[in-house]
């Protein structure tokens, strides 16, 4: 039964209820961050191989990727508080497991795992946004929850510096995996206390052949892209890669078809006609793109090539989160007047620090120092800060409350999609090139990628509307 309820003000249940669920985001994003700067040592002590190590690092985001738009419209039809529960405890049990791994099969396999689970438990953190809070008060969530989101790309290598320098509890890399485990239970608890449940207010059923076919053409394309180095590119590999597009194209039909029916749809046609969620989806794309690989070379660069201690190599990016702190606030502060112009000029002084760490590569070599590299991923992260909280709320904020959960599940895995190709392309340019190429050169020339990318996301933002608008809430089940 549904029933009209107003969202509640700063202070009140809903802001306990967005915590709650803003835990378990910022969960799942450092842990797919927090792997990368362990990522030497787990190779090392397992046995891995390269194409192994992407797999350990890229493809918790496939699974991801292909669980999120399933995972937010299955909470939309069984209850968002029921599936993001049962996300919490398969995430919390997939942790145990990579951490207790004595081979890199396993370790695969967990982290396949857990992006599965993160799969239904992140969407419907950006549903709880949308249903309990409007106006002025869902800006203000939304730029936590891109604040949260940014943080968590740099505090998890940190982190991961933290627990496998200092070896806690004589854990040594398994650390960073079995910290999910008391943080995966205060939030199961604070979720059974605080968090509502809710649905959509339309009766909808699961899109079984949208899943499938989402699935299928989301598998052909990133398999190849993660994999096909490493195999030699076999005909088989370009193959998929070809059938993704005939798979993309039945998606799109299957879910004209649903929606036209019983409205039912994985991902509502209504979404894809707003260009404030089409362009915004494409710009963070790209980003994460550029993001997630940045710090993979860096982490590998500074780690074997210069030898450097993890600490010291987390540290190194400490000036993203100081950068992002400093700027969010002024984004904020003028997003509804001047969003689009916001986010252009952060993205443009992204794509300035990108090209001066390329410069500082290029032209130190070995010799590059801690702060000539410090000093360009501050001002990344002072870029970051303007805009990516601003192009989170552009996204959603058209985004009917009836398809919160098919929106948020699109954009998380748009975000996954973006840091998994990333990854995949970045890394498969990066460690080709060090078979000819020592470390800092082999890293310039890979990071030009991400500065390209960037500055295509620039070009993008006169497209996105030049201003914000924010829809009603949702009715919830109480």
């Amino acid at each position: 039964m549904t029933t009209d309820v107003a969202p509640q003000r700063s202070g009140g249940r809903s802001w306990l209820a967005f915590a709650v669920v803003l835990a378990a985001a910022f969960m799942d994003l450092v842990d797919s961050t927090i792997v990368s700067i362990a990522l030497p040592r787990i190779q090392a002590d397992l046995g891995a191989d390269y194409a192994a190590a992407q797999w350990i690092l890229a493809g918790y985001s496939v699974t991801f990727a292909l669980a999120l738009i399933p995972g937010g419209r299955l909470g939309d039809i069984y209850g968002r508080r029921r599936v993001f529960l049962i996300g919490i405890v398969a995430f919390t049990a997939a942790s145990i497991v990579c951490g207790a791994a004595t081979t890199a099969p396993i370790l695969v396999i967990a982290r396949l795992l857990q992006g599965i689970a993160a799969g239904l438990m992140v969407p419907q953190v950006m549903s709880v946004v949308v249903i309990l809070f409007h106006n002025a008060e869902r800006a203000k969530a939304f730029a936590l929850y891109g604040v949260t989101l940014s943080l968590a790309n740099v505090s998890g290598p940190l982190l991961g510096a933290l627990f496998t320098e200092y070896s806690v509890f004589n854990l040594g890399w398994r650390a960073i995996f079995y910290v999910n485990v008391p943080i995966g239970v205060l939030t199961l608890l604070g979720a059974l206390r605080w968090l509502p449940e809710s649905r959509s207010e339309t009766p909808l059923r699961v899109d079984v052949a949208g899943i499938v076919l989402i699935s299928l053409a989301s598998f052909a394309l990133m398999f190849p892209v993660i994999q096909g180095r490493e195999a030699g590119w076999p005909i088989g590999m370009i193959v998929l890669v070809v059938a993704a597009v005939p798979l993309l194209w039945a998606f799109g039909m299957v879910q004209r078809r649903r929606d036209s029916r019983d409205g039912s749809a994985l991902v509502p046609p209504d979404l894809v006609r707003q260009r404030s969620f089409v362009v915004g989806l494409i710009v963070l794309l790209i980003v994460f793109s550029a993001l997630a690989s940045l710090f993979l070379v860096l982490n590998y660069t500074l780690l074997i090539g210069y030898r450097w201690s993890p600490l010291r190599t987390a540290l190194t990016g400490l000036g993203f989160p100081v950068g992002i702190v400093l700027t969010t606030g002024v984004a904020q502060r003028f997003a509804a007047t001047r969003g689009r112009g916001l986010i252009q000029i952060g993205l443009t002084v992204m794509a300035a620090g990108l090209a001066l760490l390329i410069v500082m590569f290029t032209s130190d070599g070995m010799t590059v120092t801690f702060w000539q590299l410090a000093a360009p991923i501050l001002v990344m992260g002072l870029g970051m800060g303007l805009c990516v909280s601003i192009v989170t709320t552009v996204v959603l904020a058209d985004v009917p409350p009836r398809n919160a959960g098919a929106g948020s599940g699109v954009t998380n895995a748009v975000l996954q999609l973006g840091a998994a190709v990333g990854v995949a392309v970045v890394g498969a340019i990066f460690f080709s090139l060090l078979d000819s190429r020592d470390f800092p050169d082999a890293a310039a020339t890979a990071l030009c990628y991400n500065a390209g990318a960037i500055a295509l996301a620039v070009l993008l933002t006169p497209f996105l509307p030049a201003a914000q608008s924010a829809s009603s809430p949702q009715e919830i089940d109480e």
